[in-house]
């Protein structure tokens, strides 16, 4: 049994962290160019989406609470079985830092900073996560409850500040282009909950009673998620119209711009940012996270700690260099990486539920001993 345990609440937390920040960002804009006012829809039906594999990734786990995806991958199939698996979640994190980079830089470069170099907001960002993710996930979950609760204050203000300029009727016509075509962009907001679903293939084995509550917890994580982001692409279509916001890489900041309450607090940008920060920055230190367990993993290491700075450099590259063109950013956002993401975010589950029930007997040995 593993003697490190995180909290049921840590998890959710984290769940919602790793989500929140890249949805509302840069997803609702996506979605805006691809379905219109239906953004909102898409969003929950990607929520639905998302709860299912989340139960599913909890499934997998459920006889051998105590092993994480590499681990079982090992014992179903041998140690080169879980190699593969680990480079290719190794490969997942890789790819996912070039989104997170996109929200955290041009957050604050196009709004903020414009003429500060790429690399400093790359470098600072990695830093920070290289130093909770050192702590552990403990303390990554702490950071995570802090989190949680500036996106709540977050979008208690938004609501507040934008309920004058709410207009119902630039949410009409209901799926104006058919279920069909909203049920198809909803991958885009797919893409954001596939780091959720590889962050419990990591450490769902550390939460307190996965056993018996694990499938409760990664449908309830989920679902909390999708209603936090529901709110912002409800509000972005509905203040700004989805014409406008589909115009934005950062459409919240557009929204944030327009929220006020009475004459005293006007623009909300820079308090977006301070309660925005928290939330992105553990997305980095949860990516610095993933991409040295599995690379310790690769390479046979029993800590992942001495993998954090190889794994930082190796980020940092890959990430200033997408976040540089902003034409290469964005198109490797709405297609090079929904390709990359979603067949590992459905495929590795599904793989390994087929495996585990193949090796039933296998896993009630190792369940039972």
């Amino acid at each position: 049994m593993r003697k490190l345990q995180i909290t049921n609440g840590m998890f959710i937390a984290m769940v919602v962290n790793v989500i929140f920040a890249k949805a509302i960002g840069v997803t609702q804009g996506v979605l805006a160019r691809a379905i219109g006012q239906d953004m909102w829809v898409a969003t929950l039906l990607g929520t639905l989406q998302g709860a299912a594999m989340m139960f599913v990734t909890y499934i997998v786990l459920r006889r051998t609470p105590h092993l994480n995806y590499i681990e079982l991958s090992a014992l179903l199939l041998g140690k080169w079985f879980g190699k593969i698996i680990a480079l290719l979640i190794f490969v997942f994190f890789l790819g996912e830092f070039g989104p997170i980079m996109i929200t955290f830089v041009y957050h604050l470069k196009d709004y903020f900073l414009p003429e500060a170099p790429v690399w400093l907001f790359t470098v600072s960002s990695l830093i920070v996560g290289a130093i909770g993710c050192y702590y552990g996930l403990e303390v990554m979950g702490r950071i995570a409850l802090i989190g949680l609760l500036f996106i709540f204050l977050l979008n208690t203000l938004i609501i507040l500040g934008s309920t004058n300029e709410f207009d119902i009727r630039n949410l009409l016509p209901f799926l104006e282009h058919g279920f069909l075509r909203t049920a198809a962009a909803s991958l885009h907001f797919d893409v954001d909950w596939a780091l959720a679903v590889m962050l419990g293939a990591l450490i769902i084995p550390y939460v307190n009673g996965t056993a018996a509550r694990g499938g409760q917890l990664s449908v309830i994580s989920i679902l909390a998620s999708g209603m936090l982001v529901i709110i912002w692409a409800i509000l972005e279509g509905a203040v700004l119209s989805a014409e406008v916001t589909s115009q934005y890489t950062i459409s919240c900041m557009k929204l944030a711009r327009n929220a006020h309450i009475g004459n005293f607090l006007q623009r909300y940008e820079m308090i977006m940012i301070a309660l925005y920060s928290v939330s992105v920055l553990f997305e980095v230190m949860f990516c610095i996270y993933g991409s040295s367990v599995s690379l310790a993993s690769i390479l046979g290491l029993k800590s992942n700690k001495t993998m954090i700075l190889p794994v930082c450099l190796i980020l940092g590259v890959f990430g200033t260099w997408i976040v540089e063109d902003h034409f290469r950013a964005i198109d490797y956002l709405e297609h090079i990486w929904p390709k990359i993401a979603l067949p590992v975010a459905f495929g590795l589950p599904l793989i390994l539920l087929g495996l585990r029930l193949l090796f039933r007997k296998k896993l009630d040995g190792v369940a039972s001993s």
